[in-house]
């Protein structure tokens, strides 16, 4: 096992906003090349826990480590920022350029990277993104998920091992959503970047390869999405839902129906409809 981020026991709190106990001895741990979604509801600690795997925030008590650095050290602060890049919810905050090519290359530029290697890295990185042909725009100009795979090409250019995205698609329309979403899992599945994805779309959670799910500072549940979606009742106990088909199914259980109880997809949905249809 191949461990990328490491948070031991960790807990924290907002000392000057009087929010207490914001994480209370939180441990997980993510593989490289891992896909994780985190859920939770507003004030379950979810983004505060990402911000901690970028060193943003810092344990009260406990450790975090990315990459075996402890995030505790100011000396390992550049290198953990330069491995584990964080995408946030409004891309308008991120974006900080008139011209597309010109953000992609904003951190290197001021990292004094040469500029031979600047242009490679920014055509590569928004190459991987299908933004390429974008590069002259004006950011204003482009659509909610195009200014947000600029934001995730901004981060890819600092070449990470790893990507958190703190609902990225929290303020984007359903094709926005979905081209995020492809790119992401791109990103995942072709150069094997470690991500941990932030949401309050179970469908976008049902396609991570893991889901751990936060209640009041601390894991309640961790698993496959089929393992958690399956635990309809819990999921709703904990104020969260579950994918469409998920629910679908469900309720055509209770309603004395046979359907499976780890259908997360349409298509699962609809195979199990047309066989009780005989």
């Amino acid at each position: 096992m191949n461990v990328f981020l490491d948070a031991d026991n960790i807990s924290f709190s907002y000392e000057k906003a009087g929010v207490n106990d914001v994480l209370k001895g939180v441990s997980l741990s993510v593989e490289k090349g891992e896909f994780v979604a985190v859920l939770g509801h507003n004030g379950s600690g979810k983004s505060t826990l990402a911000k901690h795997f970028n060193a943003i925030n810092i344990p009260d008590s406990g450790s975090v480590k990315v990459n075996g650095m402890d995030t505790g050290d100011e000396k390992n602060l550049l290198d953990i920022r330069s491995c584990t890049g964080m995408v946030f919810q409004n891309p308008d905050n991120q974006i900080v350029a008139t011209i597309v090519e010109e953000d992609a290359a904003f951190a290197l530029e001021n990292l004094g990277v040469e500029p031979k290697e600047i242009r490679r890295r920014v055509d590569e990185a928004l190459k991987a993104v299908d933004m390429y042909d974008y590069r002259m725009y004006a950011p204003h100009k482009l659509s909610g998920g195009q200014k947000q795979r600029v934001a995730i090409a901004g981060i890819l250019a600092m070449d990470p091992d790893c990507i958190l995205l703190d609902e990225p698609t929290a303020m984007l329309d359903p094709r926005g959503r979905s081209e995020v979403m492809s790119t992401i899992k791109k990103l995942n599945k072709e150069r094997e970047v470690t991500i941990v994805l932030i949401t309050h779309y179970m469908d976008e959670a049902a396609q991570a390869q893991r889901v751990v799910v936060i209640d009041e500072g601390e894991i309640m549940i961790d698993g496959t999405p089929k393992q958690i979606f399956s635990q309809v009742e819990t999921m709703k106990n904990l104020g969260l839902d579950v994918p469409q088909a998920t629910e679908l199914a469900w309720r055509l259980r209770k309603a004395g129906f046979e359907m499976p109880k780890d259908i997360l997809t349409e298509d699962e949905c609809a195979k199990a409809i047309s066989r009780l249809l005989g």
